[in-house]
Order: C-alpha cells, then sequence, then structure tokens
C-alpha cells in the first residue's frame, strides 16, 4: 500500500512538472517595449522579443502559432510568429489600443481604443478594421463572450459597461459599474461577467442575460491600507471553480471560490501587479508586477511563490500556450 501511494504521488507531480514543462507564458513589458518569453517547466527567460512602444494587452490565436499585442503609442495591434519573435504584421487599430480580445475562432481581434472611444473589429486575414463602434470615454477593458456573441467594453471615466452584439454591431445595452472599471471576465458557461472596478475597490458580478449586478467581492488585506486595494486583472482556472484577481498597489493577488464567490486567501507578490495569467492545468498563477519587473510564480493550492522571474521594465499583461 505504501509503495502505491508513493507511486501515486509521483505520478502526481511527474503530470503537473509535464504540464508546466509544456507551457510557455508571454509576458508583455510596457516601458520595455517587449515581450519576455518564459519556460513553464524550468521558470526561466528563453527569449525576449522587441515590440512597439507601449506593450500592453496580448493574446493568442487559438492554435498558439501568433501572439497579438497592443502597441499603444505605435496605434497598433502587432502579430506576432512565435515560432522565430518576429513581428509579421502591424493591425490597423484606432488611436491608443489598450486591450483585446480574440473571437472564439481566431478570425476577429476586438480591441479597445482609448483616446478614441471606440471599439474596433480587425480582420485578422485582411488586417484592416471591419467595424468600429462607440462606447464610452476611455475603454480600458474588452472582453468576448465564449459563445462569440457579445463583446463587452469598461468604460473607466463613464463607469459603464457597453455590451455589444457583434453579429448587429450595435450595443444593445449598458450597465453602470464601480469607479475605472479596468478588466472582464467571463465565467466558463458565460452566464456571468466579473468586471474588476479599480478605484472602486471591488469585483461586480453581471448577470450576461439581464446585464445587471447580481454580486460583489471585496477585499481586505491585513496590514494593507484599502486605498491601495485597487483590482485590476481576473482570470478563471481552466475548471472554473476558482479565480485570481491582482490587487494593484496591495502588491497581493487574491484567490477566490467561484461558487462561493469568497477570497480563499490572499498571497503577496511584487509590486503593483497588474494582470495574471492561468497556468494550462490550473495549479499556478502568473502575476506580472509592473514596478517589480518580475513575474510571480504562485502555486494556487498553498498560496506560495515559488519563483520570481524578471522580465522587462513594467510588465503589464500575461498569456498562456502550450
Amino acid at each position: 500500500m505504501r509503495l502505491t501511494l508513493i507511486g501515486a504521488v509521483a505520478l502526481s507531480a511527474l503530470a503537473i512538472a509535464s504540464s508546466a514543462a509544456a507551457e510557455t507564458i508571454y509576458v508583455s513589458n510596457e516601458k520595455g517595449n517587449s515581450v519576455t518569453v518564459i519556460d513553464g517547466g524550468t521558470m526561466t527567460v528563453k527569449a525576449t522579443w522587441p515590440v512597439g512602444r507601449r506593450a500592453r494587452g496580448l493574446s493568442l490565436s487559438p492554435d498558439g502559432r501568433v501572439l497579438f499585442v497592443c502597441a499603444s503609442d505605435d496605434h497598433a495591434v502587432q502579430t506576432i510568429d512565435t515560432a522565430t519573435g518576429k513581428v509579421v504584421a502591424d493591425l490597423a487599430s484606432g488611436d491608443d489600443p489598450e486591450q483585446l480580445a480574440l473571437s472564439p475562432d481566431g478570425k476577429t481581434v476586438f480591441v479597445s481604443n482609448e483616446r478614441d472611444a471606440m471599439v474596433s473589429a480587425i480582420d485578422v486575414g485582411t488586417h484592416q478594421v471591419a467595424w468600429q463602434v462607440g462606447v464610452g470615454e476611455e475603454p480600458e477593458g474588452i472582453v468576448v463572450s465564449p459563445d462569440g456573441k457579445l463583446a463587452v467594453s469598461s468604460s473607466e471615466s463613464d463607469n459603464r459597461l457597453d455590451w455589444i452584439d457583434i453579429a448587429t454591431r450595435q450595443v444593445i445595452a449598458q450597465t453602470e459599474v464601480g469607479m475605472r472599471p479596468r478588466h472582464g471576465e467571463f465565467t466558463r458557461d458565460g452566464k456571468f461577467l466579473w468586471v474588476s472596478s479599480e478605484v472602486g475597490g471591488d469585483v461586480e458580478i453581471v448577470d450576461a442575460s439581464s446585464h445587471e449586478i447580481v454580486g460583489k467581492i471585496a477585499f481586505a488585506i491585513d496590514g494593507v491600507q484599502v486605498d491601495k486595494i485597487l483590482p485590476v486583472g481576473i482570470r478563471f482556472t481552466p475548471d472554473g471553480k476558482r479565480a485570481v484577481v491582482a490587487l494593484g498597489r496591495a502588491n497581493h493577488i487574491a484567490i477566490i471560490d467561484v461558487a462561493s464567490r469568497k477570497v480563499e486567501r490572499y498571497v503577496a507578490v511584487g509590486q503593483r501587479v497588474w494582470h495574471v495569467g492561468i497556468s494550462l492545468d490550473g495549479m499556478r498563477a502568473y502575476a506580472a508586477n509592473g514596478l517589480s519587473d518580475n513575474l510571480s510564480i504562485v502555486d494556487i493550492n498553498s498560496g506560495k511563490v515559488e519563483k520570481n522571474v524578471e522580465t522587462g521594465r513594467a510588465p503589464w499583461g500575461v498569456a498562456v500556450a502550450h
């Protein structure tokens, strides 16, 4: 029995290590004008790719062959060949692209253009803007529903969400949320949208059918001033059971049980954690620390930081791929 137990533990550890070894972590560096490429198995930097100015939001194509990066000060979305690390195209965008989200089929990139107060839908095949729609002032976040029918923009200045019907290319609803909404993330089933309100200091849960707020998650960390708790990035584990929220200048992430909507634990990471990524097996969180110039790799179950990996200047966004 003892041998069986030891063998099971060894196999479990091997499975976790194999999963981590198979993935690559991409980090956009806002002031470094670069993307840091990190090996998930060794937790070391594999490469640093130069990109456009003020690299922020990023996302991978479904097949992992293309990395899309918002080069905000170049007013473009750049496409990077992940095999070579080379920028192969600049996609036309609006003024000051902040974040982006891909349609489930990978054929359209939706971009929030902060200065234009627009969302642009870019055709990946033609590299051109297919259509645009006006939204609230200073749109920061953009997210697409799992079924590909809705895009939702979060407006920092107007403190609201704009719900865009992708088929009709129209805003069909608006939701007033907390102060300075930064990022939205749909639950796996698409029924709820979780939105971080940076200055409001909480995460609001919005029903995707009624567009109404149905819950809020507040944060309180021992020894941390309330005005330092500034929620920004949100990511769910692949099984949908947990959420990880970056808490900005609180220098912590929160790990939340999705079913109960309760914080399980806080984990201290680097300074001004901006966005987070989740490993493909759901065992790790990757926290981009904008003032520490590093990425904290966190074991979600234990709440322990496994390692801090140096990145470029002011890491901002995180994407994870096989």
